[in-house]
């Protein structure tokens, strides 16, 4: 079975097919930062109209240039949660298409996507696990217990730990996107130059809490006449806070559940010192496994849509020609379709 996945949650316009037996066929994908950088970050008029371009330029790519027209058994798209118009366009055409081959479609929730997405590679990955999702707009610990059965154990108050990385980013004069130029950055710091404080770590819940280090930021950067490598140091004093933030709260959700395999996903998974300290954290006190995507896979991507949809698709098929989108839908309600 060959799935088409269309992914357009936000500002990259992704396209995949993906394989039951030979897995990932086609994986493009077009972002928008160039635009981001010149408006100082994502505006969602604009990124809507950008992915009705690039969707047709894709989509015209795999099944004229490629040939895949006849060729596709399933369509699965992004409806949630994201950017309303941004949905909307993905839907769009997912269920357009669907209905001029007459094919079955399967909307999918894009944070279980994104849990999911280390299994391209890595079909040894067993339920339960704690999954990790940190990006740009959510920073979440989930009980996986199985497909389509997740439980929320904790989740920012504020401002996601990518969202704090951009905007950190951002003081330090960093050009878009942010997050992965400070972790570079990050790289010619050196540690305790400065303190950051670890906002939550004490508290009962497994929630976060970045917009105080965001802050913090601002008024070290606000007060005192930086050269680089005070930025370096200062990058490195942030990432160390976060990271340490995400993997105290991840520690006890794994003592809590009792069980010994983490999931870490999301555009911040690409972190390599998160993926360092997480492998050294889970050897030492679970002697357990933690997985991961290849960077390629962290970001919003097609490949992932496809993916989940060739899951679901064995559960049941939906034969459906409702535009549906759900800007807010939780990961936790995913069963409800």
């Amino acid at each position: 079975m060959k799935v088409l996945g269309i992914e357009t949650s936000c500002d990259d316009t992704g396209v995949s097919i993906y394989d039951s037996k030979e897995g990932l066929l086609i994986n493009e994908l077009k972002n928008q930062n160039k635009l981001n950088f010149n408006f100082g970050g994502i505006v969602p008029e604009i990124a809507s109209r950008e992915h009705m371009k690039k969707m047709v330029d894709l989509i015209e790519k795999i099944f004229i240039k490629k040939k895949f027209m006849n060729k596709i058994d399933l369509i699965s798209y992004t409806a949630g949660p994201g950017l309303v118009s941004s949905l909307l366009v993905g839907a769009t055409f997912a269920c357009s298409l669907a209905l001029s081959l007459n094919l079955p479609i399967i909307p999918v929730n894009h944070m279980e996507a994104h849990l999911l997405s280390p299994m391209l590679e890595n079909k040894s990955i067993k339920f339960p696990f704690i999954g990790l999702l940190v990006s740009g707009k959510h920073t979440q610990l989930i009980g996986a217990h199985k497909l389509g059965k997740y439980e929320l154990l904790g989740n920012s108050l504020d401002d996601a730990a990518g969202e704090a990385f951009d905007k950190t980013a951002k003081l330090l004069g960093l050009k878009y996107p942010g997050g992965p130029n400070l972790s570079r950055l990050a790289c010619r710091g050196l540690r305790n130059k400065f303190h950051f404080p670890r906002p939550m770590i004490n508290h009962a819940s497994l929630n976060f809490s970045f917009s105080g280090l965001k802050t913090h930021a601002a008024k070290i950067i606000n007060n005192n006449f930086l050269n680089i490598q005070d930025k370096a140091n200062i990058a490195r004093a942030f990432e160390d806070a976060v990271i340490d933030i995400l993997l105290i709260k991840t520690k006890k959700a794994l003592q809590k559940k009792k069980w010994k395999r983490l999931v870490i996903a999301g555009g911040v998974s690409a972190n390599m010192v998160l993926r360092k300290n997480a492998e050294i954290m889970m050897k030492n006190f679970f002697n357990g496994e933690v997985f991961y995507a290849h960077p390629k896979f962290c970001t919003d991507n097609g490949a992932m849509i496809a993916y989940l949809g060739l899951l679901r698709n064995k559960e049941s098929k939906i034969c459906q020609s409702e535009i549906l989108v759900k800007p807010n839908w939780s990961i936790t309600k995913v069963s409800q379709i």
